[in-house]
């Protein structure tokens, strides 16, 4: 700050406490005069000095306006939560009933953000002017921020209902009634539910979710039948029958026995069956008014037997549809398509029939012409969503609606069109909902809801965590801010900041979240934990587990975003999370000049330690190598090569021993596809010399599990390149045309290896899913993980063996000749330099067992004796590369036990 400044601001303090200025010297005008040192000292960056030369006068002059004024507006400007020094200003002159200044005051705190201090003081102020509308307006923006305050929300609905804005008041008035709910204060609850029956009388949908909030609480149960019963008179008084029998089992639920509710049920039921021909019998023979049985059991059994009358459709597992032609005394007579004019009890239609609705699905296969049905459902999707989720009791999901309409009514192609239209259709249209349980069952709603009431339904039900951050981003997006739905869902985010909730995955990303909302709506100054980001982040045990878990995108950004802005040590954090993570936007912040050495360190880290980084190493060859500092790390390219070829040679024997096999296993595609499908082993091999081509093919071959053909294609390449190189070995005279020689019996085990895991191991697996599933949250399911890992490896395998079977050929063992080294035979050999012999037997990779000396044709060792003749010498290095050779001698062949 300049000394300019400061003197001229500590000559201001004195000056107002050695004169001890009046309140009546402030003024509107004062206040400016103080907002121009505010701005010199922003534009001098000075504003922290200038608030601590103000507390400090604060020390011993507590009630100085000034200095109040320029520290608590210094402290506003900054987003400090303490306001403190400005609440204890406008207190003096509220005191002192300066009310112009308390509203210029009131109103530059607001200038900030909304304040709930200030907007209940400015409130007050305009209520002693007499100046309603402005007060309305006030209390509007207080019952936006406070989700708690009831009072002013009430008060405003009663504004408004003054003003003739019922749709106004009615939209506070449920405000009101959401908030004492939560506060379970029953007298305004029940004031508040009567007035809205007035209202809206027909807003079912809203009564029935108030009741469900309410049964929740512990007001008594005697207080909730009052209010049901409240409902129920106003549906009778509007002839709405259907929600009444609902409300009025709602009212047996908590006392089944009221006798009174039982009486009005039974009368319900007879307005709405008055045409019915048997109603009395069926209220008599079910006991619905008699009290010595239980009302819930004698509804359900009215409920059946009213169904049956003439000209009903029915349900028969074994004769399908059905409709009823007669019902006389005990017996019903049902014409079914291919059995008509059927007859049973009453009883035992009852008990073996389903009813079903005229237009039910069912029904409409059964009575509508196919053509018609399918045009109808092709072109009206609506429609047929409504009429099948209504078949099945209002809940459904896609699954079953495929099973009604294929191939029954569309075709198997039809299905994928008309599957994605009724998905999206299933997502915007409001006359939609999903059920309490799952976001897959979907339900029709009688009454149109909103947008954000879609919304929150779903969030309700939606158990994964990031799916729930998706839905209340959708939720934001209609900026409906000021909601009870919005209250309820950003509680489901803001309870992980209470003390002792653990520091996981979906702490960080509450807090993200939530911070991430107060960036982009300032106006709802949503509190966050007490905690800053690096206390939280200094208590993670395992960052990648967390980035990791964290399945949203913005959200991982956003985690990135902060350890770079606010960890000390960010460079050696995303240094040892990269290898876990693989997230590019971390190389990103550190291909700087300052730090592109830690890239280099990283790259090499990766190649040395190729084994614990394999998927790091594969990533950076695949996206990284045109990039300075991947060069920079100077990492010979045959070098690099030769550590993709171990990768895949490991990756190869960790899927063998089931480890880790989701993970390999997509190495080793990745592997695969760069070596032979990019063709950069072939590029290699165009620009090599002999003994590096030699290395890296000598590696290559050594790789059991490799496909043969993948090996040729590159032998061949070398011959071209090379067509003097003699390989040891000619492989290409045991090298059948389709692919590699194997025994018969060894083909054969391979075949039931197949087999078994085809017939047997599969389906075993499908009906372990299907059980998994059956058991909720797939994302904390250990079942269902072990079984999808078990079905990725048994696809694999599978796929490996059909792709090995097809390129084996079965080798003729009448064809078996001893004048030199070939497949299926047995030798000796002398090892010159130590006089022992050893004994080998040469057959395929798929008999080859090294520990028993048998050996595969096509491994370094095999190519490398075969076609030698008796006592024919030939040198071997048992290291690669040009280690050590040995010296042997071929002594006997015969022809091996096949």
């Amino acid at each position: 700050m300049s000394d300019t400044l400061i003197k001229n601001v500590h000559e201001m303090l004195n000056q107002e406490k050695w004169t001890r200025s009046a309140l009546t010297n402030y003024s509107i005008t004062q206040f400016k005069e103080l907002d121009s040192f505010l701005k010199e000292a922003k534009d001098q960056d000075e504003l922290e000095k200038l608030k601590e030369v103000c507390d400090e006068h604060l020390n011993h002059t507590r009630n100085s306006i000034s200095a109040l004024y320029l520290s608590g507006m210094i402290a506003l400007s900054r987003r400090i939560i303490d306001d403190s020094t400005l609440v204890t200003l406008v207190g003096i002159f509220t005191d002192n009933r300066k009310w112009t200044a308390v509203k210029y005051l009131c109103e530059r705190m607001l200038e900030y953000g909304e304040s709930r201090f200030a907007l209940r003081t400015l409130a007050d102020c305009y209520k002693n002017d007499h100046d309603e509308p402005m007060v309305a307006s006030l209390w509007e923006r207080i019952v936006k921020v406070d989700p708690e305050e009831a009072d002013l929300a009430k008060a405003l609905a009663e504004y408004f209902e003054k003003e003739s804005d019922i749709d106004r008041a009615i939209e506070y008035f449920k405000k009101a009634l959401h908030r004492y709910i939560n506060k379970q204060a029953l007298a305004n609850i029940k004031d508040l539910w009567e007035k809205l029956l007035d209202y809206c009388p027909e807003d079912i949908d809203f009564f029935i979710h108030v009741q469900k909030k309410i049964a929740k609480t512990n007001i008594g149960e005697e207080k909730k039948i009052q209010l049901l019963e409240c409902l129920y008179y106003s549906c009778r008084e509007r002839k709405d029958i259907d929600t009444a029998i609902t409300v009025l089992k709602l009212i047996l639920e908590y006392d089944e026995r009221n006798s009174h509710a039982r009486k009005e049920i039974a009368e319900c039921f007879r307005i709405k069956y008055a045409n019915h021909s048997q109603l009395e019998q069926y209220i008599r023979v079910s006991n619905l008014l008699q009290s010595y049985r239980n009302v819930h059991e004698a509804i359900a059994d009215f409920e059946k037997h009213i169904a049956f009358d003439r000209g009903n459709y029915v349900f028969h597992r074994t004769w399908g549809v059905g409709r009823i032609n007669t019902v006389q005394g005990d017996d019903v007579c049902i014409d079914f398509a291919k059995k008509r004019g059927h007859t049973m009890s009453l009883q035992m239609a009852v008990d073996a029939l389903q009813i079903l609705s005229p237009d039910h699905i069912w029904v409409l296969k059964a009575t509508w012409k196919k053509e018609k049905l399918y045009a109808k459902v092709k072109k009206d999707i609506a429609w047929t969503l409504k009429t099948v989720i209504k078949s099945f009791d209002n809940l459904c999901d896609m699954k079953r609606v495929k099973a009604e309409l294929v191939p029954h009514v569309l075709f198997d192609s039809d299905w994928p069109t008309w599957n994605s239209a009724a998905r999206q259709i299933l997502k915007n249209d409001l006359s939609f909902g999903v059920s309490q349980d799952s976001t897959d069952v979907y339900t029709v709603r009688e009454h149109l809801i909103t947008v954000s009431e879609k919304l929150y339904n779903e969030f309700k039900v939606q158990k994964k965590f990031f799916k729930r951050i998706v839905l209340f981003r959708m939720f934001l997006s209609h900026q409906d801010f000021y909601s009870e739905y919005f209250n309820e869902m950003l509680e489901y985010f803001t309870h992980y900041f209470k003390e002792g909730v653990p520091i996981d995955c979906e702490m960080i990303s509450s807090f993200l979240f939530i911070e991430s909302i107060n960036t982009v709506y300032p106006d709802l100054a949503i509190e966050l934990p007490p905690l800053t980001f690096l206390e939280l982040f200094n208590n993670i045990k395992d960052v990648s587990n967390i980035f990791i878990n964290m399945k949203d995108s913005e959200l991982r950004k956003s985690f990135l975003e902060h350890i770079y802005t606010l960890v000390p040590q960010w460079t050696d954090v995303f240094i040892s999370l990269f290898p876990a993570v693989l997230e590019p936007t971390i190389l990103e912040y550190l291909n700087t000049d300052e730090y592109k050495y830690l890239l280099v360190n990283l790259t090499r880290t990766c190649f040395e330690k190729y084994r614990e980084y394999s998927g790091a190493v594969v990533w950076l060859f695949k996206n990284s190598i045109k990039e300075s500092w991947y060069r920079e790390a100077d990492i010979p390219y045959e070098k690099q090569l030769i550590t993709l070829i171990n990768i895949l040679d490991h990756s190869y024997k960790e899927i063998e021993n089931h480890h880790e096999g989701t993970e390999n296993r997509k190495i080793n595609r990745q592997v695969e596809h760069i070596l032979f499908k990019d063709d950069t082993l072939i590029t290699f091999i165009d620009s090599a010399d002999e003994k590096a081509v030699i290395r890296i093919f000598t590696l290559l071959s050594d790789i059991i599990n490799l496909d043969p053909t993948d090996v040729l294609k590159v032998r061949n390449h070398i011959s071209k390149r090379y067509p003097d190189l003699k390989f040891v070995g000619d492989t290409e005279k045991t090298l059948s045309a389709r692919g590699l020689l194997v025994t018969a019996t060894k083909y054969e085990e391979k075949q039931r290896q197949l087999s078994y895991i085809m017939e047997k191991e599969l389906p075993a697996n499908t009906d372990e899913l299907k059980s998994a599933r059956e058991l909720g949250d797939l994302r904390e399911n250990a079942e269902y993980k072990a079984a999808k890992e078990k079905q990725e490896y048994l696809n694999f395998t599978a796929a490996k063996l059909k792709k090995e079977i097809e390129q084996a050929q079965i080798f003729d063992v009448s064809t078996v000749v001893t004048s030199r080294v070939s497949f299926g035979t047995k030798i000796t050999l002398r090892n010159n330099k130590t006089g022992v012999f050893e004994e080998y037997t040469i057959l395929g990779p798929w008999e080859s067992d090294p520990e028993h000396r048998i050996i595969s044709y096509l491994s370094p060792f095999g190519s490398t004796i075969l076609n030698k003749k008796p006592g024919e010498h030939f040198e071997f290095s048992v290291t690669r590369g040009e280690g050590e050779k040995t010296m042997y001698t071929v002594e006997t062949i015969n022809i091996a036990d096949l």
